[in-house]
């Protein structure tokens, strides 16, 4: 993969009873990015989301927020895809990950759901595993399976602490980071920083 998205799309829940939660911080990146883009989201009804559009370098990238809620994030994808006549092979998804410590970050260019709803509906959606994505590490609920199972939705839709924050923020700043580095040198050069990444806090 070259590093030309022209699909970032973050997964969320929309709401504003969501909005701080755990599982939204795919969205929380996207805002970001708008803010320092200088531009702004509207609701586009045929893809199912709200939809903006940022420039890095000299490339255009459509910016994706699905409104389908978490488990439906592929059909709002699979519009965009088809709308904007945009492969596979240009997406780029950002997604909250339990199995990764808060502060920690992982690209991916294909993989499983492991399990996160918003995954298996684009697997389900696109019909393929191999689309690019970065995980963004909530932390997990519990050490032992059994008890994490259990405190797997309390967990996602609950917000993060006063300590945590801080280093949220941290993230989001270096994901940013990541895909300006990602536009303009490909798709290695953003890995190898954003694998590596530790945060400071």
């Amino acid at each position: 993969m070259s590093g030309d998205f022209r699909l970032l799309v973050g997964l969320g829940n929309p709401g504003s009873q969501y909005t701080s939660t755990r599982h939204n911080i795919g969205f929380w990146v996207l805002e970001e990015l708008a803010t320092k883009k200088q531009v702004k989201f509207r609701h586009a009804k045929k893809l199912h989301g709200n939809l903006s559009e940022v420039e890095f370098g000299k490339t255009a990238t459509r910016v994706l927020m699905p409104t389908t809620y978490m488990n439906e994030s592929g059909r709002s994808i699979r519009a965009a895809l088809d709308w904007f006549d945009i492969e596979v092979s240009q997406l780029l998804v950002l997604v909250d990950d339990m199995d990764l410590p808060l502060g920690r970050i992982r690209i991916r260019a294909q993989g499983s759901s492991g399990g996160h709803n918003g995954l298996r509906s684009i697997i389900q959606h696109l019909g393929t595993e191999n689309f690019c994505r970065i995980k963004i590490g909530i932390g997990s609920p519990a050490a032992k399976q059994e008890e994490r199972k259990e405190k797997t939705i309390p967990h996602v839709l609950g917000t993060f602490s006063s300590k945590e924050v801080p280093i949220v923020n941290e993230v989001i700043q270096e994901v940013l980071e990541g895909l300006d580095l990602i536009q303009a040198l490909g798709l290695e050069h953003g890995t190898n920083r954003l694998n590596s990444y530790r945060p400071k806090q």
